[in-house]
């Protein structure tokens, strides 16, 4: 595999900073979105279990509609793609039944095999109630945002997340929880628009020896 170097890496997390005006007549193009869909396929989750569904808003009618329902802010309907991150609402074990279904059909093996782990996922999941597997959820969710947002600044692409949404609207506009999920929260990608003076304003940031520490 070929890496990317140290200082690679760090100019593209230099470059990147939450969006705030995005223009509206640059588009993604559909291999670098496809690169950005795969990278949330390839997020790692508790167990592997993956309790999330990513939905990519393209309707601009839909995207209006939850304009007023994000502070109106405008990243919604200006940027390229808008995607909202949503959380399985109950893990039962036939999901669990399913993902390893999908582990012998990629690996091989048996279910046999898998009972063990069945069994500690099952008891993982049985520990919790309705609000704490959903809590549990919802923080999967934000391990794919991070994956997410690393892979656009990588691509250069712009990316802003966005908590500042009302999460039960957002359910309702599209139609989630009779799908069996939640919304999370919601990420914008696209390019920045020249005008917008943040993205050359420097990063506010404790320094690193306050932040990182190291046990020894």
């Amino acid at each position: 595999m070929n890496s990317i170097s140290p200082q690679s890496l760090l100019a593209s997390l230099n470059w990147r900073y939450a969006t705030k005006e995005f223009d509206p007549t640059r588009k993604i193009s559909g291999e670098t979105w496809e690169a950005l869909a795969d990278s949330l396929v390839l997020t790692p989750s508790s167990f592997g279990l993956q309790p999330w569904q990513f939905f990519l808003v393209e309707s601009e009618s839909l995207r209006a509609e939850l304009l007023p329902n994000s502070w109106n802010q405008k990243q919604v309907v200006d940027c390229s793609h808008f995607l909202v991150l949503a959380s399985k609402i109950s893990m039962e074990e036939e999901d669990i039944d399913r993902f390893l279904s999908r582990t012998i059909e990629v690996r091989g093996g048996d279910i046999e095999s898998l009972t063990g782990y069945r069994d500690i996922m099952v008891g993982f999941t049985a520990n919790m109630d309705d609000a704490a597997r959903l809590n549990w959820a919802k923080l999967q969710t934000y391990i794919a945002l991070g994956q997410l947002m690393t892979s656009a600044a990588l691509l250069g692409v712009d990316a802003c997340p966005m908590e500042g949404i009302d999460a039960d609207e957002y359910d309702r506009i599209l139609g989630l929880r009779e799908k069996g999920y939640t919304t999370s929260v919601a990420c914008a990608l696209g390019y920045r628009a020249e005008s917008d003076k943040y993205a050359s304003a420097p990063k506010v940031r404790f320094e690193k020896d306050e932040v990182l520490s190291t046990l020894s």
